[in-house]
């Protein structure tokens, strides 16, 4: 097969969970499949790591992106033949003029059930975009079955052209020694005492301030004098939680950390006591998958996609329901067996997630669809 992969996100949305998704399942795509030719559409720096025998990259210019994706992308995938189209940001750039197998990547519908989160910008571009994407997809991947049944529910297409391929936790999440990571943090972020955790955003659905909330009520019937961190760049909404803490009773045990690397998130998630993640909404839900990576206790919600990635491994609350977080927090925090147990769980499930599978059933998706009528 000649497969084009439109990778400019990698770049383009670094950091996030789409620029993530689309590194790793090309990366991975790489590495195991060397007989299928690789075209990858490109911005910006570090194309030399995804240059194989079997790849070639092609350069494209932000700042003329509309010409690319309009004109060029069409042109330059007929020129060569390509079999297969990928485009894993949510199928944002596809043209109706590309002859070729078309395959987007929708990893949810959030600016449909939840539109109040997201920007207007980001809003009104997904919303007018998604349905021609729909319409002009030969296959969408997703990352859940619960992402699938979304999709299915606003878009009323055959239920066998969507393809489910969970996400992964990245290698550099694992088990680390506890004592070296706090040792670590309270030379970097001045963070003395044992603590809880969040990683993962500050939209409104990720549910942030009733974890504060939570916590500021629970703290004194905790065994330990616990910290909450919380780690995100604080601009925003961060900007409005950091402030909203301030006026607690317990605001000094509250710590917002800003930005921290991504080399530094393994470390947070060894030393801390318990993650806890109450979001309303995820398509897939990757930081619970990475504290489990780490042999972290997990807290988290039992809504959307998040009970497929903790399952059994974490405790599952009703993120709307303040009381649940509260009792969820004594009751791990003031156990010290319950937290191993939930450390080996975490540890057994998240062997399950692996961006070697992730590509794996990628590659079959292409596969499947390409011999659905083969391009001769």
């Amino acid at each position: 097969m000649k497969i084009a992969i439109d990778a400019r996100g990698v770049n383009w949305y670094r950091g996030t969970g789409i620029g993530t998704y689309t590194d790793k399942v090309l990366r991975y795509l790489l590495r195991m499949d060397s007989k299928n030719y690789y075209h990858i559409y490109w911005s910006g720096e570090n194309y030399e790591e995804f240059q194989f025998s079997n790849t070639n990259i092609i350069m494209a210019s932000k700042k003329h992106h509309r010409f690319f994706e309009q004109n060029y992308f069409p042109a330059d995938l007929k020129d060569n033949n390509i079999d297969i189209y990928h485009i894993p940001q949510n199928g944002i750039g596809m043209c109706e003029n590309i002859e070729c197998k078309k395959i987007a990547t929708m990893h949810d519908l959030i600016p449909y059930i939840m539109p109040e989160t997201v920007g207007r910008g980001y809003l009104l571009k997904f919303l007018k975009d998604v349905p021609k994407v729909i319409e002009l997809s030969d296959a969408l991947i997703t990352v859940s079955e619960w992402s699938k049944q979304d999709i299915l529910k606003y878009f009323p297409i055959d239920k066998n052209k969507i393809f489910v391929t969970p996400l992964a936790a990245d290698d550099i999440y694992k088990p680390l020694d506890k004592e070296k990571c706090k040792y670590f943090l309270s030379k970097q972020y001045n963070i003395n005492k044992s603590f809880i955790l969040y990683i993962g955003g500050f939209s409104p659905r990720k549910n942030v301030k009733s974890l504060i909330t939570a916590f500021a009520k629970v703290y004194k019937d905790l065994g330990k004098d616990y910290n909450l961190v919380i780690v995100g760049a604080t601009r925003d909404q961060g900007q409005y939680l950091s402030e909203f803490s301030s006026n607690l009773e317990f605001s000094s045990k509250i710590i917002f950390t800003g930005f921290a690397p991504e080399n530094h998130l393994p470390i947070l998630y060894n030393a801390c006591d318990a993650f806890v993640y109450p979001s309303l909404y995820e398509g897939f839900g990757l930081p619970p998958l990475e504290a489990m990576n780490c042999g972290t206790p997990v807290i988290t919600s039992n809504l959307t996609s998040i009970p497929e990635v903790v399952g059994d491994a974490g405790i599952l609350i009703n993120p709307y329901n303040e009381y649940e977080l509260m009792e969820a927090l004594k009751k791990l925090l003031n156990n010290e067996k319950l937290q191993n147990e939930y450390r080996e769980k975490g540890l057994i499930r998240a062997q399950d997630f692996s961006w070697n599978k992730t590509a794996e059933k990628t590659l079959e998706v292409y596969k499947k669809i390409y011999n659905l009528n083969p391009v001769i």
